[in-house]
């Protein structure tokens, strides 16, 4: 039986820093992170945007097409939680209309959470083929303003349907895994901002691509030559050329470096304009590589999912026949197209006002989305539908 991802959406922000714009502000020369890390833009989240609602703008259009009412389970990916025992899945669930008879959980390793949250949403519905659920990844990428990692910064949630006789890409089953405990990057209770020692994560990103690799090719039996398209966990473009170039030289692969970059650039295409959004991270890039590259009928996809601290997974799938016909490529062009470019100023003022840590506020609205966070009153929190 073949189950995996039967449709996938993913939704960002309505707003959108240039990294020129950035770079003229830190007096720096853009090619800096144009080239040197690959980055164009970042989606900016107003205070009125979250994972949340970022989460229902990303699944509303999947259950638009079916009977939400079999969803049997939400498995939520994120770092970024709005509370520390509710899932937010559980308002992701409110907002959307979902059956009651359903499971809702929240899944958390960093980035990896989202690749974690699909494998067991596989195994579940292979254990019951009747079962159809919903995983979501999401995040909001922030970091302290003048750091290194300020330009790297966004969000986006991507939501995926998974069942049996999936549309768009069955998972296969043999991965490989590597955890190791170390602090690259983390975030503790009393910060609102991620600490990260970046080239050490670049080293240990790339270590745990060599041993997922490994154990992958170990259990799989599946070699490099075997795989035709590949998507990596993208915390800034640049980073999937490099951990790409290092498994063409594990795998002992001769090719020029012009294949090597084909292999991967059409999965760049909207993290080089989205910015990171963590736990989505890869499944946006899996969204851009279905968006920009056409013809992928029967070719199977490598996918290396990194969550730093750290757990890191390597695994594929085969493209279904017809996939293309039940792609929502319009819907990601237009998010990205429609965003509305910040100055460094109004970017400034986004940044400190989503640091909700009042016991009640009523916010603005600043953004024009179908779900917007209303407010916060008695230290609860308020969603409403808005279209």
């Amino acid at each position: 039986m073949k189950v995996g991802i039967d449709l996938i959406h993913f939704a960002t922000s309505d707003f959108y820093l240039g990294l020129d714009v950035f770079a003229t502000e830190k007096n720096q020369d853009f090619d800096k992170y144009l080239i040197g890390i690959g980055q164009e833009k970042m989606s900016i989240a107003p205070p009125d945007e979250d994972i949340v609602t970022l989460s229902a703008k990303a699944a509303e259009p999947i259950l638009a097409q079916m009977n939400r009412q079999m969803i049997s389970a939400v498995f939520f990916a994120t770092e970024s939680g709005v509370d520390q025992s509710k899932s937010a899945g559980a308002f992701v669930h409110s907002l959307l209309a979902l059956p009651n008879r359903c499971r809702v959980i929240e899944l958390k390793h960093a980035c990896y959470a989202g690749a974690a949250a699909l494998q067991m949403a596989v195994n579940a519905v292979k254990a019951n083929p009747n079962e159809q659920i919903l995983v979501i990844a999401a995040d909001i990428a922030r970091y302290d303003l003048d750091t290194s990692g300020e330009a790297t910064q966004g969000c986006g949630a991507v939501a995926m349907l998974i069942k049996a006789d999936p549309r768009i890409v069955a998972i296969e089953p043999g991965s490989g895994y590597h955890t190791e405990d170390v602090m690259d990057f983390w975030r503790p209770n009393h910060r609102e901002t991620a600490l990260v020692d970046g080239k050490y994560s670049t080293k240990v990103y790339l270590n745990s691509l060599k041993a997922a690799w490994q154990h992958f090719t170990e259990v799989s039996g599946r070699s490099f030559e075997d795989i035709q398209q590949f998507c990596y966990h993208i915390p800034f473009t640049k980073m999937a050329e490099k951990a790409h170039r290092q498994l063409v030289k594990l795998a002992q692969v001769e090719q020029d470096e012009s294949v090597t970059l084909a292999q991967i650039a059409p999965s760049q295409q909207y993290n080089r304009v989205v910015g990171n959004s963590y736990s989505a991270s890869l499944f946006v890039g899996f969204c851009s590589l279905l968006d920009h590259q056409s013809h992928l009928d029967n070719q199977r996809v490598g996918f290396f999912s990194y969550g730093s601290g750290c757990v890191a997974e390597f695994f594929t799938g085969i493209i279904q026949t017809g996939y293309q016909a039940v792609l929502m490529t319009a819907s990601h062009l237009q998010q990205i197209r429609e965003r509305t470019p910040l100055t460094y100023a109004q970017y400034l003022e986004l940044y400190h006002g989503s640091a909700l840590t009042q016991a009640d506020v009523t916010l603005p609205v600043y953004h024009s989305g179908p779900y917007r966070l209303v407010g916060i009153h008695e230290h609860k929190r308020h969603y409403a539908k808005t279209s």
